[in-house]
């Protein structure tokens, strides 16, 4: 039986990188197996949308070779929707108008600007909600 998944990433990951790393694997596990997925980024969460930092990361040696990416790469061809807070961002040095020069690679084809509203309005349509 198919559930949606409403999965929000909130943590730093300079303060736990492996539980943004286990909430960005539970997503992509989710997608894997036929879940309707919603994924939202917020606070300091927002900067494994970097791609710089996730590309460090990935090649850091903390983790096999290629995995962050492949797993970011399922969520964001199979998820729902992919969303980000648009505050979080600029407080990270990203917007609408730099987000090309700083994002992974085709962000404006699965990645949508939100804020609050757009959470309480996932969560609110889904069965599960995760948060990490």
């Amino acid at each position: 039986m198919t559930k949606t998944f409403f999965i929000k990433l909130v943590t730093d990951p300079e303060v736990d990188l492996r539980k943004c790393i286990v909430g960005l694997a539970c997503a992509a596990q989710a997608v894997k197996v036929g879940h309707d997925v919603s994924m939202f980024f917020a606070s300091n969460a927002v900067r494994l949308l970097n791609s710089e930092y996730i590309h460090a990361i990935d090649s850091s040696g903390d983790f096999p070779d290629g995995m962050v990416l492949t797993m970011m790469k399922t969520v964001t061809d199979g998820a729902k929707g992919v969303y980000v807070s648009t505050g979080s961002q600029a407080a990270n040095g990203v917007t609408k108008e730099n987000a090309a020069e700083l994002l992974l690679e085709g962000w404006n084809d699965w990645m949508t600007w939100s804020g609050p509203p757009g959470v309480i309005e996932l969560s609110a349509a889904t069965d599960i909600q995760l948060v990490y």
